[in-house]
């Protein structure tokens, strides 16, 4: 089985989680690891960071979704 990792930038965090969690419960099955990124400056989190997502078997209809809404970039383990 193959493992993908999918980083995704989200430029409006705040603004867009609500739709990027919607997302990603679709795909909650394949999703085997979820980390969030974001930069604090002064004590603030600022408002973009990257998501990285582990993906184990078949990532190609995740990869489609998430490319109609934000950048992302994937790197694929066999």
């Amino acid at each position: 089985m193959s493992t993908t990792i999918i980083g995704v930038r989200l430029e409006n965090r705040m603004e867009c989680a609500v739709e990027f969690q919607k997302v990603i419960t679709e795909y909650g099955c394949e999703i085997r690891t979820r980390l969030g990124l974001h930069p604090v400056n002064g004590g603030m989190c600022l408002n973009y960071g990257i998501i990285l997502l582990e993906v184990s078997g078949e990532a190609e209809l995740l990869k489609c979704e998430l490319s109609k809404r934000w950048e992302i970039q994937t790197m694929e383990f066999y």
